[in-house]
């Protein structure tokens, strides 16, 4: 990855919300465009994961919307980057790994279905994002928490594509998987993200869409940085 760095003064103090979809290079792509800028980074999802990950440690159903709604309520998220890697803390303990589980990956859309919990977890990534100068993705970043960022980018890929991004992560993790079941996973996690009450995943009217298919990380990073010169000007 290179370490080139953009710390253009017209993008100083900017939001830049980036949504999509499972699978869709958001996370990697954000953490590298942020490492570019010299911006923060903000992954909402690992939030939800992180707080996923306490409720079966509390062995708090999924289903539970009260006692989640307390754990989002009171739960302290962290984020450090160290040599590349964006590590996760709750509660002081590191879950970088853990979240990332098959386990989690499962009931994470449920439990970031609550409403009360998506409050909670707004309420903390807003007044994260209040010194701007961060790049932040999840699945409702542009159209619930930053709304009026400065620039919003639509992420998206070929389900079959996202699947086989999600086979190589699972793979590396050590976790044995089929094509077939992630490409399962996905267009459930999809359904549910899209048809949720509270926070559906969508395109907001105003943000850009990037089409990442065919796109290698940097490829995807590039279009990204060439779409903030054109539209920060």
């Amino acid at each position: 990855m290179t370490s080139t760095k953009y710390n253009l003064s017209k993008f100083r103090d900017k939001v830049i919300a980036i949504d999509g979809p499972a699978g869709s290079g958001k996370s990697t792509t954000s953490k590298i465009l942020a490492a570019r800028l010299g911006f923060r980074y903000l992954d909402t999802g690992a939030m939800y994961r992180a707080l996923t990950w306490l409720a079966l440690q509390h062995e708090v159903a999924p289903s539970d919307g009260e006692k989640l709604k307390v754990l989002a309520a009171n739960v302290l998220i962290e984020f450090e980057t160290h040599e590349d890697v964006n590590q996760v803390f709750i509660n002081g303990r590191e879950v970088t790994d853990e979240i990332r589980t098959p386990e989690i990956t499962l009931h994470v859309s449920e439990v970031s279905a609550h409403p009360e919990v998506r409050k909670a977890m707004v309420r903390k990534q807003i007044e994260m994002g209040k010194e701007g100068s961060i790049v932040a993705e999840g699945r409702d970043t542009t159209t619930v928490v930053f709304p009026d960022a400065d620039v919003k980018v639509y992420l998206d890929a070929a389900v079959q594509t996202r699947a086989e991004r999600r086979l190589i992560e699972m793979a590396k993790m050590g976790v044995t998987t089929s094509l077939e079941e992630q490409i399962a996973d996905i267009e459930r996690r999809d359904k549910f993200d899209s048809g949720r009450e509270h926070s559906p995943l969508y395109r907001h009217k105003d943000a850009y869409s990037v089409d990442t298919t065919n796109c290698t990380i940097e490829e995807q990073v590039d279009r990204i940085l060439e779409l903030l010169k054109n539209v920060l000007k």
